[in-house]
């Protein structure tokens, strides 16, 4: 399989070692070069220095066609992006977004992204170690709709305000323009801000 994995701090180092040893392809992108010191001499996969949040970035260093794309930075925004990104303009079939926050965690999968919530899981796995019965949020929350299918509005499908009333603007800013709408895109803009 061809597995992307962003961000190479602990676990994506570790995921990205063990992966590549299994005969897998594996390409891990991080924004810091020495972040690579912590993959083994005997990795075989490609290692990259860039932002996997920008679409151009991934295509250059051939994630796409890939089936699974992991998002396991420390930043819980920055793993959303790069998880819409590898959804929704890469097509990549299974794509995990690591998030920190649990109310974050659960709000992203609501939006169709399935996230891996390491907080949640370490309380549930504290509480079980000692036999405390403890209501905890899911660690992997799989969404009822892919983030493909989710029915939510992007910048393609948002009515520019003067176009729903006939009028003047209510206040919202929806992308005129070929650039706008492209600028929006990278940004991770899916609704119009009010």
């Amino acid at each position: 399989m061809k597995i992307v994995i962003v961000g190479c701090g602990r676990v994506g180092s570790t995921l990205a070692e063990n992966l590549d040893a299994d005969g897998h392809e594996v390409i891990i992108l991080d924004v810091k070069t020495s972040a690579f010191d912590r993959l083994p001499e005997t990795f075989k996969g490609a290692a990259i220095r860039g932002d996997g949040t920008d679409a151009e970035v991934l295509r250059r260093s051939g994630a796409q066609g890939a089936d699974i794309f992991l998002s396991l930075t420390e930043g819980d925004n920055r793993n959303v992006m790069a998880a819409q990104v590898a959804t929704e303009t890469l097509a990549i079939p299974q794509v995990i977004a690591k998030i920190n926050d649990p109310v974050r965690a659960a709000a992203y999968a609501e939006l169709g992204i399935v996230t891996l919530c390491r907080t949640n899981l370490m309380v549930d796995r504290v509480a079980n170690y000692l036999g405390l019965p403890m209501q905890t949020g899911p660690g992997i929350d799989i969404p009822e709709t892919s983030g493909r299918d989710h029915p939510h509005p992007s910048s393609q499908t948002i009515e520019s305000p003067v176009q729903a009333t006939g009028g003047e603007p209510a206040g919202r800013i929806v992308p005129q323009t070929d650039a706008e709408t492209a600028r929006a895109r990278r940004l991770g803009f899916r609704r119009s801000r009010g």
